[in-house]
């Protein structure tokens, strides 16, 4: 199947927006923008759960509960995620890289699959992973499904309200045109606030 006209540009921004991410988080180089090549060290398992300020948001081990203001923890597995039902805490609690990796990952494999898989998987139903090495295969999974999803999509799909059954967001009553580029929003917004963390951390101490 051919891929729509309008949905090419939305695939290149995201697959771009997936490397340098994902080299941003991995290293050893990620690109700088510009084609230069800046070094990225690995993420480790401490930066990846670094609490910059107090009562962060984080991942958990089932056994420690949720942190503060949380009062669950999201998904399934020896891990979980902080969260809370609504009302969500005003402010927002501060959100570390796993966190915000862990969400973002959940939300590509949930939305997958609801486009074009089961339409049933559930926030239950995803893993959360405690360490980096995890945490980074599990995202590359599910941007894999969620572009596969892409590819499946023709012009009807595109314009068709409710294509996505993804139940956190305004995807049932949407086209999902604006679903994909939601996402990609997503990704690159999301994707920023991991790189400016990893920023932080290596100043730390400076």
């Amino acid at each position: 199947m051919a891929t729509p006209a309008r949905l090419i540009p939305l695939l290149e921004q995201f697959d771009w927006a997936c490397e340098r991410l994902g080299n941003r988080m991995a290293g050893p180089v990620v690109d700088s923008g510009n084609g230069t090549d800046v070094e990225a060290p690995p993420m480790t398992d401490e930066e990846y759960l670094w609490e910059p300020v107090p009562d962060c948001w984080s991942v958990r081990r089932r056994t420690s509960g949720p942190g503060p203001r949380a009062t669950a923890l999201a998904g399934t597995g020896d891990w979980g995620r902080d969260t809370a039902a609504f009302p969500h805490p005003s402010p927002p609690p501060f959100t570390t890289i796993a966190w915000r990796l862990s969400h973002l990952t959940e939300l590509l494999a949930l939305r997958a699959d609801h486009s074009a898989g089961s339409h049933s998987l559930t926030r239950d139903d995803f893993r959360v992973e405690g360490g980096v090495n995890g945490a980074l295969a599990a995202f590359g999974t599910a941007a894999a499904a969620w572009r596969t999803a892409l590819l499946g999509a023709d012009d009807t799909a595109l314009d068709t309200v409710g294509y996505s059954t993804y139940p956190h967001g305004s995807d049932p009553e949407d086209p999902f045109i604006d679903i994909v580029w939601w996402v990609n929003q997503e990704l690159l917004h999301h994707g920023a606030e991991i790189a400016l963390l990893r920023d932080l951390y290596r100043g730390r101490n400076i």
